[in-house]
């Protein structure tokens, strides 16, 4: 066998040696590639699934504090009505005549005389004559006398001789105890 012989020999088994390690090769770098192309669409699929639960964790806080949101602004509402009620009330009270507040007077000091016998009767200005006519006419009350004016809607405030004992029968008291008992059947039917 000639040296050329032997060299082409040499060269056949090198290219064919070469041609089994680009298939080796080939073949493996096609398995890394799929185990790595396996493994990225893993990684995507557990991103978009952490994205979603995200996503939906976020609109459902937002949602939330929407929702709060808008009952604080409802109970606001509410509330502000509620108030702008309870001092029509009391101004429709006031507008009441004369003669309202006349026996108003006469009977929210009868029952003040079960607490206190003598002492300094306080109203508004605008009540002022028909407590000193109810006290004047009406012998019961004659141990009672007429104090200053005080800041009130209506009623009276009665103190006992000393001070030590004061009645707060103001018109605003009564409405205030009504309201409390009544205000969550009134909001019950106002807003249901």
């Amino acid at each position: 066998m000639g040296l050329e012989a032997v060299v082409e020999e040499i060269r056949e088994k090198g290219k064919k040696e070469a041609e089994k390690i680009r298939a080796e090769s080939k073949q493996e770098t096609d398995k890394i590639l799929a185990a790595a192309g396996g493994r990225a669409g893993e990684i995507k699929l557990a991103a978009e699934a952490e994205s979603a639960k995200q996503t939906g964790h976020i609109i459902d806080q937002e949602v939330s504090a929407a929702n709060l949101l808008v009952k604080r602004e409802l109970l606001n509402t509410q509330k502000a009505l509620l108030d702008n009620v309870y001092e029509n009330v009391l101004m429709e009270i006031a507008a009441l005549p004369e003669s309202f507040h006349r026996e108003a007077i006469k009977k929210l000091l009868s029952e003040a005389k079960k607490e206190i016998s003598k002492g300094k009767i306080s109203c508004n200005t605008r009540d002022m004559a028909a407590v000193k006519a109810v006290i004047s006419e009406t012998p019961e009350f004659a141990g009672f006398k007429v104090g200053s004016p005080v800041e009130i809607d209506g009623g009276i405030v009665l103190e006992g001789e000393g001070g030590e004992l004061q009645i707060d029968y103001s018109y605003r008291t009564f409405l205030a105890k009504v309201w409390e008992s009544g205000l969550k059947d009134a909001s019950d039917i106002l807003f249901g």
